[in-house]
């Protein structure tokens, strides 16, 4: 038995804590032996149908009262689960099905678990030639014992972000997350006896599913759990939860604690919630602005939301979920560098006027990861110099599954590639400054579409997390950009002049050029991933 079902087994035996969904219709308070018993079940019905050691499952599923013990019921027949994509109303579902059938073939899954709300899809996937089951009928059937598993088995076939036309699939083994659990819940002083997670975040993200439905389970923790269309239909769902579970941690990306903040000023009177229970409020998965942290803070301040809970924090499935994490109780460290510098000479030289730039610290490495960053020729630079970030550790995957096979991620020294710019300070603390291939380069300088993306934001009018940088000629002598931003005026052509006018004249104090075009679109336009990043490249069409 791996070290990862041994002690998710025996630890669903010995916890006193539960696990909690449904909400806010519905809760319904589990224990972890019950979510075991229920998995046993689910084992029990997918030995019936054939799957065994090393298969590949694909899951469907949107109710994380299901998606826990199947994962688990998955994990004790020995095979992988891989969290589909799910469609929401904003899918174009005839393209959903294309990009879903493409993953099925890729992971050659031996079985597909559907469930509520998305049995409508059971007969298309059922052409595909996969045993379809649902999760009511797995459940049927009489428990079974886990088969034994090595530490070397698959146990998630993660998607990456925009896993589209080639899909590809992070291989996370029974130790990747053994190591990332520990090295996490040593960072954050976890404390299984006292500590409540309440999450929201999707289980078909890394982030959602390893850090906060996996790890939980593995570890036996409080954890309340609800979908993310839960949170879209009802921001004030999320504070009312930790109020209600005196929740000490969560997580989400950048763009929902903006959108928190907004609705805690617009929609909630001081005293309706209390936040004063949470001491870590994770903020990853996407770049974090430290303005959004700022506005959040005060928004959250007449709710008891302390500073110092706010923990900024780096990591992608590569690496199981994290890389690094912000000290417990520091709150958002700041880095002031010069704009001008960090752009043309890409270094971070720490300034307090004229042109700054603000990065947020990421802090440091988690114990067991190992970091350094290179330039183009795959030399070390000094520290607060500006090169692509690489990994290395007992939690890194060793690669991916796709069309074409095994693709490694690591190269012969074991180091990951990133793909993130950034530096590292004198204390060793992680700051990242964007994506390599977004990056614009205009004059030898490296311009970064989060910059001109938070400049945009800054415009009335445009919606929150709706604005897009879009790198055009890319490659020639003298790239540029074009900015793409959603508004609710988008039909009122005086409003969308106005708007135009403004994201250009905000862009270029921000970043001393101007952008090429700006296009006012309809909300829901923009391209995002399922997770909410957003799809640059695939905004391109919306500009040109």
């Amino acid at each position: 038995m791996s070290q990862f079902t041994e002690t998710m087994y025996d630890n669903a035996r010995r916890s006193v804590r539960a696990f909690i969904t449904g909400e806010p219709d519905a809760p319904l308070r589990q224990s972890w032996l019950e979510v075991h018993e229920r998995a046993a079940r689910i084992a029990g019905g997918l030995a019936a149908a054939g799957v065994g050691p090393g298969d590949a499952v694909a899951v469907l599923a949107g109710a994380p009262v299901e998606i826990a013990p199947t994962a688990q019921g998955i994990w004790m027949r020995g095979a992988s689960a891989t969290m589909v994509h799910q469609p929401t109303p904003r899918t174009d579902l005839a393209r959903w099905a294309d990009e879903t059938t493409a993953i099925i073939r890729m992971l050659a899954a031996t079985a597909v678990v559907v469930s509520e709300p998305f049995l409508a899809a059971a007969p298309l996937l059922a052409t595909l030639g996969v045993t379809v089951l649902t999760v009511e009928e797995l459940l049927a059937h009489d428990p079974v014992r886990p088969v034994a598993t090595d530490d070397d088995a698959i146990a998630l076939l993660q998607l990456t972000s925009g896993s589209t036309g080639s899909p590809k699939a992070v291989q996370i083994t029974h130790a990747n997350i053994v190591a990332n659990a520990e090295a996490m819940t040593a960072a954050c002083d976890f404390d299984l006896d006292t500590d409540v997670i309440v999450s929201w975040l999707p289980c078909f993200h890394d982030m959602g599913m390893t850090g906060y439905l996996t790890v939980p389970m593995y570890f036996g923790a409080e954890l309340v759990k609800v979908t993310p269309m839960d949170f879209l239909r009802d921001t004030l769902l999320w504070p009312r939860l930790i109020d209600k579970y005196r929740g000490t941690m969560t997580a989400a990306p950048n763009f929902a604690y903006t959108l928190l903040a907004k609705r805690l000023r617009r929609q909630a009177t001081p005293g309706q919630f209390d936040l004063s229970s949470l001491r870590w409020a994770l903020s990853g998965a996407e770049q974090v602005d430290p303005l959004d942290m700022e506005d959040l803070c005060a928004a959250g301040a007449p709710f008891g939301l302390r500073p110092g809970a706010m923990i900024p924090a780096y990591g992608m499935a590569e690496t199981t979920v994290a890389v690094s994490f912000s000290p417990c109780g520091g709150g958002m460290v700041v880095d002031q560098v010069d704009a001008h510098l960090l752009s043309a000479l890409h270094r971070a030289v720490p300034a307090t006027k004229g042109n700054v730039r603000q990065l947020v610290s990421l802090g440091r490495p988690l114990d067991g990861m190992d970091i350094r960053v290179v330039d183009e020729d795959g030399s070390e630079v000094a520290t607060r110099g500006v090169g692509v970030i690489e990994v290395r550790g007992a939690a890194v995957s060793a690669g991916y599954t796709t069309v074409a096979g095994f693709l490694s991620a690591q190269d012969e020294l074991g180091w990951y590639d990133t793909g993130d710019l950034g530096y590292l300070t004198e204390t060793g603390e992680i700051v990242v400054c964007g994506r390599l291939k977004d990056v614009i380069i205009m004059a030898g300088r490296n311009i970064y579409p989060t910059d001109i993306e938070r400049a945009a934001s800054r415009v009335g009018g445009v919606r929150a997390g709706c604005a897009v940088a879009v790198r055009l000629d890319a490659g020639l002598s003298r790239e540029t950009f074009a900015v793409a931003v959603e508004s609710t005026d988008f039909g009122d052509d005086d409003q969308v002049r106005r708007v135009q006018r403004q994201v250009a004249h905000e862009v270029f104090a921000e970043v001393d050029v101007r952008p090429r075009n700006v296009a006012v679109l309809a909300p829901g336009t923009i391209p995002k991933t399922a997770s909410g990043k957003l799809r640059r490249a695939h905004a391109l069409a919306l500009v040109s």
